[in-house]
């Protein structure tokens, strides 16, 4: 429940935010500049929201997650938060008409988004396809799907990965993609010399190469596997811009430089969100004009880089798309990302002791299978120019899970949703489940119609993803996607018990 309202000025709200940037990111309070962009200091969801929680226990109203974004700094959020507080009590006399924190959402055109720079198209309308690439360079190496990548580049092929990394030096690179892959349990020390850190940032003209690296890059590079994007669903586009749609443009920039090199490139299935799909069966040679009504800022990013592939492709450009949908963990050893959103979920309706009542299907995709199956598919000729999608082909309800889980000594009763979102809002009071952080998420209102992220899951509200045309190029190549069934379920409830993640009473 909220707290009773407490008049604060913007001078007292700044104190206090600065006191819980300064705690979130281990930084003094000194560090932090009241006039520095607030996504440039790399605030994660589960911190944003955590942030946002304490806002609205100490302000006593809600406080959309998505302010933090569209006032940009520590500044114009003080005062805006200043303002709130010191007209609340107007907003609570017995005649005034209810209120929350407003915000002002720019109107955004994806598609006047969507341009890619004109200087960027292939060198050279020769272009040679090789199946064994000798240089490979390949962003998002220190996340969950990129880990993977690596070590099926690293099995499938004799090539040498490239890694773009952000890091102070050489070794710092080497040891980051090294720790992340050893928490899958994917490192393997005889292929040490073949993943090479190349010290850069995304979100950064040329990658924040320098030009000389840049163009050595370009010269020598084979094939470019692109799976870097900032998955945050707090963020707004513009907050994800630079790192998700400019990066790729960068990306684009160093395939088309000297010798043309081919783009395999991790989109997601996210770009068929708008409600025009819903219900609609989405094939993977079905265009994607449809923006309007895509309200997550991820979603949107994803939407627009993967026009820009596209964009380039029609310049000449030899690319590959792959559509993930949500990925799972690995389907041998269970091995996953505990801190994504569907285990947080899980784990904090554990602890509730229930779920919500709703229709969803469990569609998420084991990551060895996207990962297997990106790496053969592109190194296939055939597949350049085509769009893959690697949605589980099977899915099965959710409720299988829930099931599974209850024979596992899990209890988790399934209730209303409006019953589950109030216990959300009333019993889980403190940051020991996991779901206190996200609640700010999960309640938050969205669009012109008020729905919550749980709504947008609701198979009503979801295309239909067919994945027919990639299991046909997949056919003969022993890659399978592995079976929802209690069998997977045993493989990574008991990764998850056994690292401690969720504990058996």
């Amino acid at each position: 429940m909220m707290a009773s309202k407490k008049v604060l000025t913007a001078a007292e709200v700044q104190a206090w935010l600065v006191s819980q940037l300064a705690e979130a990111l281990n930084v003094e309070p000194e560090e932090i500049d009241i006039e520095q962009p607030l996504d440039s200091y790399g605030l994660d969801s589960t911190q944003a929201m955590l942030i946002v929680g304490k806002l609205e226990k100490m302000l006593g109203f809600k406080v959309s997650p998505t302010l933090l974004w569209h006032y940009p700094t520590v500044a114009t959020l003080s005062q805006r938060l200043g303002e709130e507080s010191e007209e609340s009590e107007v907003k609570d006399s017995p005649t005034a008409k209810k209120a929350s924190v407003s915000v002002i959402k720019p109107i955004l055109d994806l598609s006047a988004e969507a341009v890619l720079d004109p200087s960027i198209r292939p060198a050279s309308t020769s272009f040679h396809f090789t199946s064994q690439p000798e240089n490979v360079f390949l962003t998002g190496g220190t996340g969950f799907l990129g880990a993977f990548l690596i070590h099926e580049l690293l099995q499938q092929t004799n090539a040498d990965i490239y890694c773009l990394v952000r890091a102070a030096n050489s070794e710092e690179g080497k040891q980051k993609l090294k720790k992340n892959l050893q928490n899958y349990a994917l490192w393997d020390e005889k292929f040490s010399s073949r993943i090479i850190p190349i010290l850069g940032d995304l979100s950064k003209p040329l990658l924040g190469i320098s030009p000389q690296g840049f163009d050595m890059l370009a010269m020598n590079l084979d094939s470019i596997y692109h799976s870097a994007a900032t998955l945050n669903y707090v963020y707004p586009y513009s907050a994800m811009k630079a790192p998700n749609v400019l990066g790729t443009q960068e990306i684009l920039r160093l395939a088309c430089l000297f010798k043309v090199k081919p783009v395999h490139y991790v989109s997601s299935v996210a770009v068929f969100e708008s409600p025009f799909y819903a219900g609609k069966v989405v094939k993977e040679d079905d265009s994607f004009e449809h923006w309007q009504g895509i309200f997550l800022g991820y979603s949107q990013t994803k939407w627009v880089a993967e026009k820009l592939v596209k964009i380039a492709s029609d310049r000449g450009l030899p690319v590959t798309i792959h559509r993930p949908p949500l990925i799972a963990g690995d389907s041998k050893t269970g091995v996953c990302n505990t801190d994504d959103f569907i285990n947080l979920v899980i784990k904090g309706c554990i602890q509730m002791g229930c779920f919500p009542n709703v229709d969803y299907m469990l569609d998420a995709s084991p990551v060895d299978y996207v990962s297997k199956a990106v790496v053969y598919l592109s190194r296939q000729k055939e597949s350049l120019g085509q769009a893959f999608h690697l949605q589980h082909p099977e899915p099965v309800p959710l409720t299988n899970l829930l099931e599974w889980m209850n024979s596992l000594g899990f209890p988790i009763e399934v209730i209303p949703y409006e019953q589950w979102q109030a216990k959300l809002i009333n019993d889980i009071s403190s940051a020991e489940n996991p779901l206190y952080t996200l609640r700010p998420f999960l309640l938050e209102r969205w669009s012109e119609e008020q729905i919550t992220i749980p709504d947008l899951y609701l198979q009503s509200r979801r295309p239909i993803i067919n994945c027919q045309a990639t299991l046909n190029a997949l056919a003969g190549s022993g890659i399978v996607c592995p079976g929802m069934d209690n069998q997977l379920f045993m493989t990574y409830s008991a990764y998850l018990i056994q690292n401690g993640f969720l504990n058996v009473a």
